[in-house]
């Protein structure tokens, strides 16, 4: 069976264009560099999986025509990942139930802190989410999710990777160091979604020339760069990238 990624937002932390219609590098008339923030879907013929609720999860879900998910998974809790969640009200109500969510031990204890109505509920509202810890080898359907520790800056995030039927797709991003786990996890894939903010060094992100150079190291033969900012314009990127790289964009599909 196929697996495959729905790419809802390949932009940083403050999207594409930043407010004031600042477009930096991107050309505003290539609709692929508008932005939205970080977050993909991962899709078998039977099970939906959603990574992190970006602010702009409404749009993003609406734009995929997607109403329902399996499970979410939270990769770490800073708001360009999280602060969406509110809109899993909606999913929970469309499936008479709390969306099961999963996130690393470190960031299931900061996202049930600050947002405890999501998932104890309050008044007369019920919870919208579950939260559990995210194992290495947690299955979700017919997707196995293997998952490392990445750093970042002060924090970690979850590198991912979704296995079915014998295809994988990692998903890494927002990530300061590539260690040797993040190298075991993310090496022989199908398809390699990964974070490449811009092409100056960031100190809590991969800069493109890392993402490349890992890319080769794991053997990826397809890598699509996602997490990326204003200085990073498509059309560019396409010319200049090296074979089996590409530039990611809202609403990219790739199956596997």
């Amino acid at each position: 069976g196929q697996v495959k990624v729905r790419i809802l937002g390949s932009g940083t932390s403050s999207g594409v264009p930043r407010i004031g219609n600042d477009w930096g590098d991107c050309d505003p008339a290539e609709p692929r560099n508008r932005r939205t923030r970080a977050s993909i879907l991962i899709e078998s013929a039977t099970t939906r999986i959603l990574v992190d609720t970006s602010p702009d999860m409404r749009e993003q879900l609406l734009a995929a025509d997607v109403g329902d998910v399996d499970a979410v998974i939270w990769t770490h809790d800073h708001a360009d990942h999280t602060h969406g969640i509110d809109d899993l009200r909606q999913l929970m109500h469309a499936r008479g139930e709390p969306v099961p969510g999963f996130a690393p031990p470190a960031t299931l204890a900061g996202l049930a802190a600050r947002f405890r109505y999501v998932f104890e509920g309050g008044g007369p509202y019920r919870a919208t989410a579950t939260i559990d810890p995210l194992a290495d080898g947690t299955i979700i359907g017919d997707i196995v999710v293997r998952t490392v520790d990445q750093p970042h800056g002060g924090i970690t995030s979850a590198g991912l990777r979704f296995e079915h039927d014998g295809k994988s797709i990692g998903y890494a991003t927002d990530f300061s160091e590539f260690t040797l786990e993040m190298e075991h996890l993310y090496t022989d894939l199908d398809l390699w979604v990964a974070d490449a903010l811009r092409r100056e060094p960031h100190p809590t992100h991969p800069h493109l020339e890392q993402t490349l150079g890992w890319a080769r190291k794991c053997r990826s033969p397809r890598t699509v760069l996602v997490h990326m900012d204003k200085t990073m314009d498509y059309r560019t990127l396409l010319a200049e990238l090296p074979g089996g790289v590409e530039p990611g964009y809202d609403g990219m599909v790739i199956v596997v």
